[in-house]
């Protein structure tokens, strides 16, 4: 399956977070290419996703730098036919 989708996008999780594994499995469903960044155990990297994001909670899904919250967000930007205009699809 080729994408069409232009956008970068950003994920902060962790390995065995629920909402994580259903923002993994929706991006790779709508064959997103996505950066997975794992911050169990890395104070620095939480930090970072703290900061860019203002909240503490996994995940924290960026869409070309822009913070759009976490799966909840993810899916209803889905829902709303939103989700493929931010790719860029």
């Amino acid at each position: 399956m080729t994408s069409s989708h232009t956008a970068t996008v950003v994920m902060y999780g962790t390995a065995q977070c629920p909402f994580c594994l259903a923002a993994r499995m929706l991006l790779k469903k709508k064959g997103v290419p996505f950066e997975d960044i794992l911050i169990s155990g890395n104070a620095e990297l939480r930090a970072t996703m703290e900061q860019r994001s203002g909240r503490r909670t996994v995940p924290q899904i960026f869409i070309n730098d822009e913070p759009i919250g976490g799966f909840d967000e993810l899916y209803a930007l889905e829902q709303k036919g939103e989700l493929d205009r931010l790719l860029g699809g």
